[in-house]
This record gives C-alpha cells, structure tokens and sequence, in this order.
C-alpha cells in the first residue's frame, strides 16, 4: 500500500475544511465595550440641584460636584462622606471638585456610599454606588502567559473537555488506519511522516480553535454591567488610566467631568412656551437721516484744505458749522475781461457820485441844496462801493464747505487741487451713535415693536420700528428700524438679518442659537444631558425667534437638559 501525495494533500483539505466551520460558527458574544477599558471605576448621583460624580483612583476618591440644571461647577460646598470608617469630610480641590483620601476602595467589590451635600442654603443626600472591579489578568499578563494560556486551551480540547468538530475527528481516524496499514508492511519512514502530519493538523486546527474561542468569549454580562452609567454606577475592567472623551458606538458622547469642566459645558432645561412668529428679512446699516448729512460743493472749482492746513481724515469729529475745505471757481479768459470792464464802470460811476455829494455837502448849508438831495446822493455812493467790493470777493473768494450737523466723518473724497463739480458729495457726516437699519418685506409687516437684527459674527442687537413704505423695491417694501442702545462696531452699509415679529403665533422651545449645530447628513442637532457623563445627539426641527435664539419647533421635549455653552467643542468629539 502506497501513500499518495494527493491523498495526503485531501485529508489535510478535510482536516483544514473541519477546523473553519467551528471559527465560523462561534459565539462571539456582545459588541466591545462601549467605553475604553482605561476609564476608572466611577459612580453618579443626581438630584433637583446637584449632580455627583464620584471617581476612584490610587486610592483617592475624586468627587465633582455641579448644578444638576446648569452644569456649572459648585464651589464652597461641603461634602461628608459615609465611609466604613466612619463619616469623613472631602477637601476642597477648586472647580467644583473635591477628594477624599479611601484605602478602603483598593479591595475589589460593590461599595455603596452616602454623600451629603451642603452649598450655602441647600442641603442635600445623595447615594450612589461604586464598583472596583477585579484585577484582568487576561489584560495585564505578558505574552508568556498568553501563549500558556493558548496551550491550556489546545490541551483541553486534545483531552476531550472541549469536543472538535466531527471533520477533525474523521480525518485523525483515517490517518490513523493509514499509519497502522504502513507500519504492518514495516515502512516506517512513511508511517512517521503520516502521523507528523496528523499530528500537526489536529494541533493546528485546535489552536485555531482555541484563538477564536479565547478571542470570541462572551463578555456580554460585563459589557452591560460597564454600559450602566445610570444612577449606581460605571464599571470598567483593567487598570485605571487618563479618562478621555470619546464618542461610543451609540452615537452618544462620553465626556468625564474634568473634560466638561475644561470645555465650560453649560446646559439649561428646556420649557415649552408661545411666541410670536419671527420674519428673516435682509437689511443693511443706514445712517439716521435726522443726524446725518453730506457736504456738496454749489459751485464747480478748485477745492483745497481749511485754514488749518489738512482736510478731516475719516472718523474725525466735527461740528456743526465747521470749515471742512475750500472750493475755488475757475476764471475764464472771457470772464476776467468781463469784469475788468464792470470793474471800470463801476470806477467810473464812484467817481462821479462822489464828486456830486462833495458839491452837495458844500451848498446844503446855505440852502441851495435840499437835504434829501444829499442823503440821496450818499446813499447812491454807499451801493456803488458795495457792489465794487462784492465784485473784487466773486473774483477772489472761494466757497467754505461747512459741516451741516455734529458727528463724524463717515466719507471723504477730498484731495488738494482737484476739481469739484456743482454736487459733488466732498464729504459724508454720521453720528454714529443714531443709525438705522433698512430690510426689505416681501410679506405685509404690521409694526413690529420688538425686532431684533444679527450681524454675520452672530452678534445681535435690538431695533425700534420707525416705519415702512408704501413703494416697491425689487418687488419689496422697505421697512426702517431704529438701533436701539449701543451701536460700537456697527458701520453704515453692513449687512444684518433683521428678525421681526408677526402677529401669528407658535409654540415651542427657545433655545441659544450656539446649542443648534449641523451634522453630517445637513440635519440640525442639539445635545442632550442624558446622564451626569454622556451626552446624546437629537435631531430638530428650528425655527427662527430673535438674534439669539431659536424656537424648537420638533425633536426634543420640555424638561431636557439641552447643552447651551460649549456644543461645538462636543461636536468635535470622535
């Protein structure tokens, strides 16, 4: 009888084939744990004022302590802690946290304790439960004690404690009749290279086994008991380490309480009231035309600086009436010899006129000469002298731009030497602290006495409705608001979103714009404070309400602890 390499070759197929089928079909148990295994053993307690988070680590018990509303960490609270020792009082640590020298916590088990709390005039009792957890010594052994570990499994299945599947079971039969029919015709060499072979595939697909047995054990009852944060406790295998953020296969996001108090995560609850519904409508900056005004030249000339020497730079403060610059009309060849020649008449006719009241004044005493002969004649030189002299200032006089109210320089188009056209706007005053804002409504708008605009950064500030027309712009009416309060950082023609409100109304739950913010799939989200360390991602509807706020129209209920500061940074979170 001969052995075959193909035949050798079909029962080590067989064997392998045999060996996969139990990988394959093996209880892997629950999904990994939903929390990194480093995070410390921990425990919460919460109720209408506080919420308690208590952490174990080399032997000290870290406890933080916020307001179970808003989240803000609670400084200059006394804590009193029932331990087997009897009651021990925590040492402040600043930031809402506090410690707690506990020996006793090294022993692995379940500790309940009782916490009293007392900040200023509230009182409190909170009990929670703490879990340490048995040393994992599957985590912590060296890669000696692995591979013992791997040798223990295959020698247990060799030994029959862990039955292999029937196509291992058959092949080491077959091989093993092979191996006697050989060693009866007394060929050794092919009877030992049989059963090597048997031997090798019957350990390998064993240890095989065993890996994936050893890889896929079924944690699930300490995967649910370290998925538990609610009220008792959050149990984790393993040594404790750093505890960090992080983002769990649920969706959720697991931040410890340092991390929170390091981000300034705020949260208030939410509760459900009626509003009136809010219009967006697109707007712009305008200056207040009761305090506003521009400076044209009347003449065209040459325009040049005041008595001072420079024109106003922007943002100057001027004054009503104040020299902002000069405009200088040109002469023309043709009008210089116009007015020499008015110039000689009027030369002419002074002289003449002069000379009659001289006579007049010499024979008014003897009576030759009436009196109103002479005070005609006087009033006659006084007119010829004015219009000499308004004539001699036409020619070389230029024309004052002066500031028509009190504010600042808002614009300037002013540069020595050059030349101004009849209506040319120079200069442009503003007070800025009088500006309006101007939308357009495509929708008819009754007065909206408590609109409020938004500038592109986010910031808001709030408008008194003035009035709106009755034409048509783009298919739009115009609609003017006052700024009310301080207007620091505004400039005129800055585009805001103008927020005014309708006569319809609307229930909902106003919210902090910051607290909305996009996911992935475009939706809008909030999160939610489920528990005192893990927070929850809930879809929205959102409606527009004012400059900092939105109206939750859908998605989330009253009474929700719906995170207000710090929402981006959580969202950061992967």
């Amino acid at each position: 009888m001969s052995i075959r390499p193909a035949a050798l070759a079909g029962l080590a197929a067989a064997l392998w084939a045999g060996a996969a089928p139990a990988h394959e079909g093996h209880d892997h148990g629950a999904p990994p744990p939903p929390v990194s295994r480093s995070i410390a053993p921990r425990g919460e307690a919460a109720s209408a004022a506080f919420e308690l988070v208590a952490v174990v680590r080399a032997g000290t018990l870290t406890l933080y302590l916020d307001r179970f509303a808003s989240n803000a960490p609670v400084n200059g609270a006394t804590l009193e802690v029932e331990t087997p020792d009897g009651p021990r009082a925590a040492t402040p640590a600043g930031d809402g946290t506090y410690t707690l020298a506990a020996p006793w916590l090294a022993a692995p088990g379940h500790h309940d304790l009782m916490v009293t709390v007392a900040a200023g005039e509230e009182a409190d009792v909170l009990p929670l439960g703490l879990t340490v957890p048995q040393p994992d010594a599957a985590a912590t052994a060296g890669s000696g004690d692995r591979l013992s570990a791997l040798g223990r499994t295959v020698a247990g299945r060799l030994a029959g404690r862990d039955p292999v599947p029937v196509a291992v079971g058959a092949g080491a039969f077959l091989l093993g009749l092979a191996t006697t029919a050989l060693l009866r015709r007394r060929r050794l060499g092919a009877a030992l290279a049989v059963a090597v072979l048997a031997v090798t595939l019957v350990l390998g697909s064993a240890a095989f086994a065993g890996a994936a047995a050893y890889e896929g054990h079924d944690h699930s009852a300490s995967d649910a008991t370290k998925s538990d944060t609610t009220r008792t406790a959050f149990v984790a295998p393993g040594a404790a380490g750093e505890d960090l953020a992080q983002r769990l296969p649920d969706g959720t996001v697991f931040v410890p309480k340092p991390t929170q108090h390091l981000l300034v995560l705020r949260t208030a609850v939410t509760e459900s009231a009626t509003f009136r519904r809010r219009l967006e409508l697109p707007g712009r900056v305008i200056p207040d035309p009761n305090a506003s005004g521009v400076v044209q030249s009347s003449v065209g000339g040459r325009i040049s600086p005041p008595a001072s020497g420079a024109f106003p730079r922007l943002g100057t403060r001027v004054h009503r009436g104040e020299v902002l610059a000069f405009v200088t009309p040109p002469v023309q060849a043709v009008d210089a010899s116009d007015m020499r020649q008015r110039q000689g008449e009027l030369d002419q006719q002074i002289a003449i006129v002069q000379r009659r009241v001289e006579r007049y004044r010499k024979l008014a005493p003897g009576g030759a000469v009436a009196q109103i002969q002479l005070d005609d004649a006087e009033a006659e030189l006084a007119g010829l002298r004015d219009r000499r002299v308004a004539l001699d200032a036409a020619r070389l006089q230029p024309e004052p731009l002066v500031a028509p109210v009190d504010g600042v320089v808002a614009q300037a188009a002013a540069v020595a030497g050059q030349m101004a056209s009849p209506g040319t706007m120079v200069f442009q005053i503003v007070d800025p602290a009088r500006l309006w804002v101007e939308a357009l409504s495509f929708d008819p708008l009754a007065a909206a006495q408590d609109a409020t605009a938004r500038l592109a950064d986010g910031r808001s500030f709030a408008l008194t409705y003035q009035g709106s027309g009755l034409a048509d712009r783009n298919q739009a009416v115009p609609v003017q608001f006052a700024v009310k309060g301080d207007t620091a950082g505004l400039r005129i023609g800055q585009f805001v979103t103008v927020l005014a409100a309708t006569e319809d109304e609307q229930a909902g739950l106003a919210v902090p714009r910051a607290s909305v913010l996009r996911a992935a799939n475009g939706q809008d989200v909030v999160y939610e404070h489920v528990a005192a360390e893990r927070f929850e991602a809930r879809p929205v509807r959102v409606e527009p309400l004012d400059g900092e706020r939105v109206l939750i129209a859908a998605g989330i209920g009253a009474g929700r602890r719906v995170v207000t500061g710090g929402a981006e940074l959580l969202h950061q979170v992967r």
